[in-house]
């Protein structure tokens, strides 16, 4: 079932991923390689900046990437619906782990005219798939903090800010220019993968 956030038009997608798969896909990303996380900046060059992004890049098995890629081109018209464009491009999904203390500062990820890259100019839709829950108290398997928070800055439009509470396989959707970022997680691990439309 698919809901959106008005204030921030958020595309929500509850079940995207059932909790099974989730943990299956959790429980094959602890074994696979490793590596801190990159941003992008004012270059192509991404590079590893743990005081804009803590957080680590995980590696799924080819079988995983590829069910995650055909179950992202099955809604991308639907979401291209609701956001009312033309997607037909998909970047490479990332698959990350956020463990205490991570974090990523809030950001856009394009469509902003700011960051002088073709990430920049071909992103319009942001996609995260939440891969575990947060919970205010201490859980297996689950996490506290790291919750997703939208933040409206432009003139005109101060609408606060929407802190976006993880459920098990949620997908959330909205506008690549839209300020958000992940706050501290304070306990567990943050499983997600994100990904980009355009």
């Amino acid at each position: 079932m698919a809901d959106a956030d008005v204030n921030f038009n958020l595309y929500l997608i509850r079940e995207f991923l059932d909790p099974i798969s989730c943990r299956k896909i959790i429980d094959e990303l602890s074994c696979n390689s490793q590596s801190p996380a990159t941003v992008y900046g004012l270059s192509e060059t991404a590079a590893v900046d743990d005081k804009v992004r803590k957080t680590t890049s995980l590696t799924p098995g080819a079988e995983t990437l590829q069910s995650i890629d055909q179950q992202l081109l099955r809604v991308r018209d639907q979401i291209a619906a609701h956001f009312d464009l033309q997607l037909d491009r998909t970047e490479d999904p990332q698959f990350l782990r956020y463990r205490e203390g991570d974090f990523f500062v809030a950001h856009q990820d394009g469509n902003t005219g700011l960051l002088l890259s073709e990430r920049e100019q071909f992103r319009k839709i942001s996609i995260v798939v939440f891969l575990n829950k947060e919970t205010e108290v201490p859980e297996p398997g689950c996490f506290g903090g790291g919750s997703l928070v939208f933040t409206e800055w432009r003139a005109g439009r101060n609408q606060g800010q929407y802190r976006l509470t993880p459920e098990v396989g949620m997908l959330v959707a909205f506008p690549s220019e839209t300020t958000h970022e992940v706050i501290p997680v304070t306990c567990g691990e943050r499983y997600s993968i994100v990904t980009w439309f355009g």
